[in-house]
């Protein structure tokens, strides 16, 4: 039985925001073609006709669709690609998500996610003062309202969602008030996602996170998550999650954790595979959706350049976490880590306060 999750780009990098911080968009500015632009629906119809020569019953496929902004393909777009894989042999499990940043999101883009089951991760940075000062659209106007009609939309037809809130370094120096705003709107599951500095241009973005900022930001919000969940009042963080996961039953839950890559499949709207969507670019490209075996591109994945990586800092040598941490996702760790010769690490400095709590939940879990 196979268990994949194929991460789909069917507007490449196409977005009516201009995030001031955006990754993807710093990757795609170093590509030969920074858009691929909507994957045509023909396109669309033959990567699926390839992929479900492929499967079997109870195999088990994801597609998680991301960008830019995914929903610009359009929801007949979505529609047909659906309906196409409806088709399938019930048995071959299909699941379904989304990430936007749900100002496209109106009745009808919501009925279609609720009767497909999709699950939506909405970016929200949670703060209304960081919200519209990073995420602004094309005329710089903020959008931090926006995504809360849309959230009440997503409620109202009960479809499933988190949040994921880019940790900048703004954001990260409230915690208090980041705690405070998920209990107001009532978000049951949020991820935090470190804002990275650009790929090649290591400090210029004033916006991009630092260890200190990272470690700051997690050992204040834990005692008010702890609160809560010795309350009954769970919340799911992703971070405390993973850790979580790890401590109780060594799986990994999310890439990177424990230091080395799980082989990815992301799929541009050409049809180009690369094997992380930190590192699109012309160098990493590993095969076609449309013309390469499942088979080959997990192994191409596996022995991709993105796999390799440098020496562990100095710092790494005397932590009593390396072995836990193997010091974590290669493209996060100057923003959360360390490198060099840094004397101090944000995710060390993290462990060391909530370690030990994390520990006593994972051993009830395990119980």
């Amino acid at each position: 039985m196979k268990q994949l999750s194929i991460m789909l780009k069917p507007a490449s990098s196409l977005c009516n925001l201009r995030c001031r911080y955006c990754f993807y968009a710093d990757i795609a500015g170093l590509r030969d073609v920074r858009s691929y632009g909507v994957m045509p629906v023909e396109k669309a119809r033959a990567m699926l006709r390839h992929l479900r020569g492929q499967l079997a019953p109870g195999d088990r496929l994801q597609f998680a669709f991301q960008g830019g902004e995914p929903t610009l393909a359009g929801l007949s777009w979505f529609r047909e690609f659906v309906a196409e894989v409806s088709a399938w042999d019930p048995q071959i499990q299909v699941s379904y998500a989304l990430q936007t940043n749900a100002t496209l999101l109106d009745e009808d883009w919501c009925r279609f996610l609720a009767e497909n089951r999709f699950l939506v991760g909405v970016s929200l940075d949670l703060l209304p003062q960081c919200q519209d000062d990073a995420r602004v659209d094309a005329q710089g106007k903020g959008t931090y309202r926006r995504c809360l009609v849309a959230l009440t939309l997503l409620n109202r037809h009960r479809v499933e969602y988190n949040v994921l809130c880019t940790l900048t370094r703004q954001v990260a120096r409230h915690p208090q008030k980041v705690w405070k705003t998920l209990q107001e709107l009532d978000i049951r599951y949020v991820q935090f996602t470190p804002c990275l500095d650009g790929l090649d241009t290591p400090g210029a973005n004033p916006y991009a996170l630092t260890p200190q900022r990272f470690a700051q930001f997690y050992t204040q919000l834990f005692p008010l998550w702890l609160a809560d969940y010795r309350r009954g009042q769970y919340r799911s963080v992703k971070l405390f999650d993973d850790v979580v996961n790890l401590m109780a039953y060594g799986v990994p839950t999310a890439c990177g954790i424990q230091g080395y890559c799980q082989p990815q499949l992301v799929v541009e709207s050409d049809g180009s595979v690369y094997p992380c969507d930190f590192y699109c670019l012309d160098a990493y490209r590993i095969g076609s959706i449309l013309e390469d075996s499942l088979e080959q591109l997990l192994t191409n994945a596996r022995n991709s350049p993105a796999q390799r990586r440098e020496p562990l800092p100095q710092l790494c040598g005397s932590c009593p976490y390396r072995h836990f941490c193997g010091g974590g996702c290669k493209r996060m760790q100057r923003e959360i880590l360390c490198t060099g010769r840094d004397t101090f690490c944000g995710y060390r400095a993290f462990l060391d306060s909530a370690g030990g709590a994390l520990q006593q939940i994972a051993r009830q879990q395990r119980r």
